[in-house]
C-alpha cells in the first residue's frame, strides 16, 4: 500500500457517502512534503485532520530527550480530534513520513460536523476507546516482552493496517527508519537491528529500502504474543536492557489519544 488508498478499517472508509461529502465541503485540502510538522507537542489545538494520502508519525519527547513514537497513521485516519474537541494543548508532534495530503477542519467545523452526524460522533468515541485499549495493551507489552517480541508486534501491526497482499505474502511500503522503529518499540537501534536480522534469518520477513515483505504472518503473531522462538534465538537476553525507555514510554502512552 502506498498510503493513497484508505484501509477498510480507517475513519474515512467507514463514513457514509453523504458524511464524506459534507466533510470535504467543510475541510480545506492541504499538502505537505516529507518531514513537515502538521502540529507540535504543547501547541494549542485548533483543528482536526483526516489523512487522504501518505503516512504520519506521532511522537513525543521523553524527559531525557529521546523520541518516543506513539503511532503511525495512514490514509483515511483521523488525527488531532481530541484536541479539537477539548481545546487542550497537543501532547504529541505529527511529522510526515512522505508526501501527505490532508483534509483540515477547524475545531468549530469539526464539532459542527459531528453534531450533524451522530453516527460519526459515535464512531469517533469508539475509535478513541480502541486507542485507549491499545495504549493499555502496549503498556503490558513494553514491560513484559523482549525486544524481538516488541519489534514483531509493530511489524504485525503495520502488516494488518497497511499491508498489501501479493500472492502468499504481505508487502508494507512505508518509509520508516530503524531509529523510528526503535522509538516505537522502546528499544535501542541495535536491538531493532538484531530483531530484524533474526526475523529475516527465520524466513518471517524480507526487508528492502522503505519496504517490508512479510512471509509468515502467523509466526509474527506468535512472537508478538511472547511465543516461540525464545529470546535466546534472536541473540538477546530476555532481560530488557533499555528499561529506562520503557518508563518514559509508559508516561507517553497515557497520552495516546490526545492528538
Amino acid at each position: 500500500m502506498n498510503g493513497e488508498t484508505a484501509p477498510a478499517t480507517s475513519f474515512l472508509a467507514g463514513l457514509e457517502a453523504s458524511a464524506v461529502c459534507e466533510l470535504r465541503t467543510r475541510a480545506v485540502v492541504r499538502s505537505f512534503a516529507r518531514g513537515a510538522a502538521l502540529f507540535h507537542q504543547d501547541q494549542v489545538s485548533d483543528r482536526a485532520l483526516v489523512l487522504t494520502s501518505g503516512y504520519v508519525k506521532l511522537s513525543s519527547i521523553s524527559d531525557d530527550g529521546r523520541e518516543v513514537v506513539l503511532a503511525i497513521r495512514g490514509a483515511g485516519d483521523l488525527i488531532g480530534e481530541l484536541g479539537a474537541l477539548d481545546g487542550q494543548p497537543r501532547s504529541a508532534t505529527a511529522i510526515t513520513l512522505d508526501e501527505v495530503t490532508v483534509l483540515a477542519l477547524s475545531a468549530a467545523s469539526f464539532q459542527g460536523f459531528l453534531a450533524n452526524h451522530p453516527a460519526v460522533a459515535l464512531r469517533v468515541i469508539s475509535m478513541l476507546s480502541a486507542r485507549l485499549r491499545e495504549a493499555d495493551r502496549k503498556l503490558v507489552e513494553f514491560t513484559s516482552r523482549d525486544s524481538l517480541s516488541r519489534v514483531a508486534s509493530r511489524v504485525l501491526e503495520l502488516s494488518e493496517r497497511f499491508g498489501q497482499r501479493f500472492e502468499n505474502e504481505l508487502r508494507i511500503e512505508l518509509p520508516i527508519s530503524q531509529e523510528e522503529l526503535a522509538g516505537w518499540t522502546g528499544c535501542s537501534r541495535d536491538s531493532v537491528v538484531k530483531a530484524l536480522q533474526a526475523m529475516r534469518s527465520l524466513g518471517w520477513i524480507e526487508t528492502r529500502r522503505k519496504q517490508i515483505t512479510v512471509h509468515d504472518l502467523e509466526a509474527l503473531r506468535r512472537q508478538a504474543n511472547g511465543g516461540a522462538p525464545t529470546p535466546e534465538k534472536s541473540g538477546e537476553s530476555s532481560t530488557f536492557s533499555e528499561g529506562h525507555a520503557v518508563v518514559q514510554t509508559r508516561a507517553n502512552l497515557v497520552c495516546l489519544s490526545r492528538w
